[in-house]
């Protein structure tokens, strides 16, 4: 079948010594990420980028990837172990696996959200093998308007899943449209927005507002909270689970798993996503759920599950649509266009080492760390311990000099420095900075595929609608912004974000 020659040839682009470390330094990375509140994989992410120019494209894409996925796992273990999680996705783990560890069974809880996170990943990955080619080959055949109708309806999409208010969300992803216009207009050659500045004649780097946004807007909002952690031990052991907490969490790793990779295809879904709607799930449907927040190895078992096959199959649309369905996934388009690759359907026809190695590399990181998590929990112990006020500074400085290797300028820093105090701002008014960032990645794209399509239809704009798929996207746009419209929906969205300041 192709399926196997196609993972054969991943196979033996990711089975090298230098892919390999590069995956196993990704994961440890993100794990190290997940474990250390205040980073997370966005900022970290946004921080290596300017280390992976120099990187052969696959190689670099793995050791990203290995960074996002291997937060999920590392999330687990502060949010277990100190009730502050480390990574947003894991906020569900902490509350029946931080009391678990009261209890004295933080080995149990550990072992579980590994566990969990393995086997979800594993099977996240078969799904993408499996259900990437078809949709990328379907892709193929769309159009410029399709793909602008798609854009369209991923960036509402954003919108209607992300947290808090919608007007902000709206603002938020028009703001990133508008700054994703700065630079020179490719057809006329005129400069946009640019207030005379040359430095911004080619655009602001995203690697500038993501940094900003993420890194320095991150530190500042940790630097007003206490970093006291107090561990509920200093050293974990019972790492074994017995029989029957092996039939406590089979049926919630397999739901876990289902609802995951399904929320992890949708624009704005994701880990964070996915992890809470399992949880509910879960607690609803669950013959223990009088126990859930008590401790239940079921509310540990199946977020974990959850959140790592949402950050997996939260790849599919990026590598065969080139619509990045979460903030990471912006990203990482961002690393492949850095790396010369034009994200979409074609990358698996042009580059499909780069696409099936990938694909394969993650299998060998789901391997890595479980043998990273279990084994090494000593050091993730002594890690959680730093105190916030000795990690900023050198944070600080690795984000300053990534920005500056940009270009070689001073600019950049302090462009880097005035988005970082807005997503401070923002992030104290309740405006997520992540519709902005899908905002910023998507614009310049759907401005292209609308003038192509307006192009070819002699600027009829009819032909947005006279496309079947085109169309059908569009109206699913429309759906979703009704459906999140209504006031009844709208008056619960915005009191839930009222409690939640």
């Amino acid at each position: 079948m192709e399926i196997f020659a196609n993972l054969g040839l991943g196979l033996e682009t990711a089975f090298t010594l230098t892919n390999l470390m590069y995956c196993l330094i990704g994961v440890f990375v993100g794990t190290a990420v997940g474990v250390l509140p205040g980073l997370g994989p966005i900022a970290t992410i946004a921080m290596l980028l300017p280390a992976t120019f120099g990187l052969p494209p696959v190689a670099s894409l793995i050791m990203l990837s290995g960074i996002y996925y291997g937060a999920q796992y590392g999330g687990s273990t502060t949010a277990i172990l100190v009730n502050l999680p480390g990574e947003s996705s894991s906020v569900v783990t902490a509350i029946d696996g931080h009391v678990m560890a009261r209890n004295g069974e933080a080995g149990k809880a550990l072992a579980t959200a590994a566990l969990a996170s393995f086997f979800a990943g594993t099977v996240a990955t078969v799904l993408l093998a499996l259900f990437a080619p078809p949709l990328a080959e379907m892709a193929l055949e769309f159009g410029p308007a399709e793909y602008f109708s798609l854009m369209v309806l991923g960036l509402v999409a954003s919108v209607v899943l992300a947290s808090g208010s919608l007007l902000n969300a709206i603002g938020m992803v028009i703001l990133g449209l508008l700054l994703g216009l700065i630079g020179t207009d490719v057809n006329s050659g005129q400069a946009r927005y640019t207030f005379d500045f040359p430095q911004v004649a080619d655009g602001i780097n995203f690697v500038i507002v993501a940094m900003g946004m993420f890194g320095i807007g991150e530190i500042i909002r940790n630097l007003e909270h206490d970093d006291s952690r107090q561990l509920m031990m200093k050293k974990v052991s019972g790492l074994m689970l017995s029989k029957d907490d092996f039939k406590r969490i089979i049926a919630p790793v397999f739901r876990g798993t289902a609802l995951g990779s399904a929320l992890g295809i949708l624009p704005g879904g994701g880990a964070m996503l996915a992890s809470f709607a399992s949880y509910s799930l879960e607690k609803k449907i669950s013959k223990n759920s009088a126990n859930f927040g008590k401790g239940a190895i079921e509310g540990v078992a199946a977020p974990e599950a959850a959140n790592n096959a949402g950050a997996q199959t939260s790849f599919i649309p990026m590598l065969t649509l080139g619509i990045p369905s979460n903030p990471v996934m912006a990203l990482m388009i961002g690393a492949m266009i850095i790396q010369g690759i034009q994200p979409g359907p074609a990358v698996m026809t042009e580059q499909p080492a780069l696409f099936w190695g990938l694909i394969v590399s993650m299998w060998f990181g789901n391997f890595f760390l479980v043998l990273l998590n279990l084994p090494m929990i000593g050091l993730w112990v002594k890690m959680i311990s730093v105190p916030y006020h000795r990690l900023y500074p050198a944070i600080l400085m690795f984000c300053s000099i990534g920005v500056f290797s940009l270009n070689n300028a001073e600019f950049d820093v302090w462009m880097m420095a005035l988005f970082g105090l807005f997503g401070y701002i923002c992030a104290k008014l309740g405006a997520e900075p992540a519709p902005m960032l899908l905002g910023f990645i998507i614009g310049p794209m759907m401005e292209e595929y609308l003038r192509r399509a307006l192009l070819l239809s002699r600027s009829d704009p009819m032909v947005f609608l006279e496309r079947p798929i085109s169309a059908t996207m569009l109206g699913m746009t429309v759906a979703a912004m009704v459906v999140v419209l209504l006031p009844a929906l709208r008056k619960k969205r915005e009191e839930a974000f009222h409690e939640e300041e």
